[in-house]
């Protein structure tokens, strides 16, 4: 791939040419998250409400959230619980509050039964408002009958206002004077007096806590559950494949232009032949081990994701045009008769098909007969270490041959630096793209006696099986 921002299009190919490899990774990422869904035993969560009547700040509702869950209210609930094991330590991870409208307070539990998060969620709240009734306990019966003593004080403030006012001066003296300030102060006082009996009664009101029911016994798991778990696994890997072959393409380096090849090979382009290869798969046969072979063909191994789409050819007379033109532009490259390595990969098998047509066809053209013509032999060569044979005689030239978008630039200098070390100098470079044939006339085939002869080491061979 290149440097440019990768769009959806690249993400569906690699659906497409690579489902099956996806799908077993997203089975094995299935199993990962089933297997990790193992190690966390399910949780079951379900919540009890506290109605806190008269009128409540913010602030005070966030203070009684913290005391519904404090340290007090945990360790009475779990000695009232008895859970073998179970302390307020771990009751207090398991336990949560907090204020929601109408001056409500939600308390939540979490246990690994249902039937323990709803004994956890009651016992919560009973604990929490048995410990505000005893706060309010703990102040005596002073404030009891506090309410009761400014009710009188109010009543007698009104009598004694009621009687000033019937006996004052209706005078402008002194004492007149005096009078009407002792009333003023009478109907201060009672004033504050009101004031604090409305403050008493809504702190009484305060003290008087409603449960809104029991806890519901929940249903259903509390997330992550083991089937979140086992979806997980499955999305992670599969997203993790594509990325990774996203991140692949991009950073593998492999030319894919024939400019780009012969400029790592430091040679030059001679064309671009094609391989006719199974319009079903677009899969070109043989090349390697049939057990691997087999294997990469299940997993969709064996053709790259990164490729562009197989083109349709002419026909076969056109493909056959095609090598005739490379092996023209050979003889124009090499005026006298000489023989020629042709050096493939031996992991290439569209490289391997595309030497040995070009071998048949330089043989059968009909104008060796009146023009020199290099005798071609195909060795293949390994893509990590490649070796390629001496010179032999007349034999010092060698021609490349393989698929655009196989071999990275590193790969591509050592077959050029192998070809050096042997003394032989690179001619060009043929590029070999699988095609797919559409038969519209027939097409002469070449003779029977222009089969091509591939000559390759023992060990090249074993590895191309």
């Amino acid at each position: 791939m290149s440097d440019d921002t990768i769009r959806l299009a690249a993400v569906g190919r690699i659906v497409r040419r690579r489902g099956r490899l996806l799908v077993l990774l997203a089975l094995v990422g299935a199993l990962f998250g089933y297997g990790a869904g193992l190690l966390f035993p399910p949780r079951y969560t379900t919540s009890a409400s506290v109605l806190l009547p008269g009128a409540w700040q913010e602030r005070e509702l966030l203070t009684q959230a913290e005391i519904a869950t404090s340290s007090v209210v945990v360790d009475r609930a779990a000695d009232a619980l008895g859970w073998s094991g179970v302390g307020g330590d771990e009751l207090r991870d398991r336990v949560s509050a907090g204020a929601t409208d109408g001056n409500i307070i939600r308390v939540s539990g979490t246990a690994d039964t249902p039937e323990r998060a709803q004994r956890l969620a009651d016992q919560m709240v009973r604990q929490f408002v048995a410990f505000n009734a005893r706060i309010g306990a703990d102040d005596g019966p002073e404030p009891a009958a506090r309410p009761e003593e400014l009710r009188q004080l109010v009543v007698r403030t009104h009598r004694r206002i009621t009687e000033l006012a019937d006996n004052a001066d209706p005078g402008r003296g002194v004492e007149s004077v005096q009078t009407r300030t002792e009333l003023a102060k009478l109907r201060t006082a009672l004033q504050d007096a009101v004031k604090k009996l409305e403050q008493t009664d809504s702190a009484a009101d305060r003290s008087n806590m409603v449960v809104m029911g029991p806890a519901a016994r929940p249903t259903g798991e509390t997330p992550p559950t083991r089937a979140q778990f086992i979806v997980g696994g499955a999305l992670l890997f599969l997203v993790l494949a594509i990325v990774g072959h996203l991140a692949a393409a991009r950073t593998g380096g492999r030319p894919r232009s024939a400019t780009e090849i012969a400029e790592a090979l430091g040679s030059t382009p001679l064309g671009t032949v094609g391989v006719p290869v199974d319009r079903a798969s677009g899969r070109p046969g043989g090349g390697t081990p049939r057990a691997r072979a087999r294997a990469r063909r299940l997993l969709g191994l064996d053709v790259r994701w990164d490729t562009p789409v197989l083109r349709t050819s002419g026909d076969e007379a056109g493909m056959r045009i095609r090598y005739r033109r490379v092996c023209g532009r050979l003889r124009d490259r090499l005026p006298t008769t000489r023989r020629l390595l042709v050096v493939v990969p031996e992991d290439d098998g569209i490289a391997r098909r595309a030497a040995e047509r070009l071998v048949a066809e330089s043989e059968s053209d009909p104008r060796t007969a009146s023009a020199a013509s290099p005798v071609l032999r195909v060795v293949a060569v390994g893509a990590t270490q490649p070796v390629v044979p001496d010179r032999d005689g007349d034999e010092s030239g060698a021609l490349v041959v393989l698929s655009a978008g196989d071999r990275t630039a590193g790969e591509l200098a050592g077959i050029a630096e192998a070809c050096a070390d042997a003394g032989r100098d690179l001619v060009g470079v043929v590029l070999a793209e699988p095609v797919r044939t559409r038969p519209t006339r027939s097409a002469g085939r070449p003779p029977a006696a222009a089969t091509p002869v591939v000559a390759v080491e023992d060990n090249a061979l074993e590895g191309a099986r």
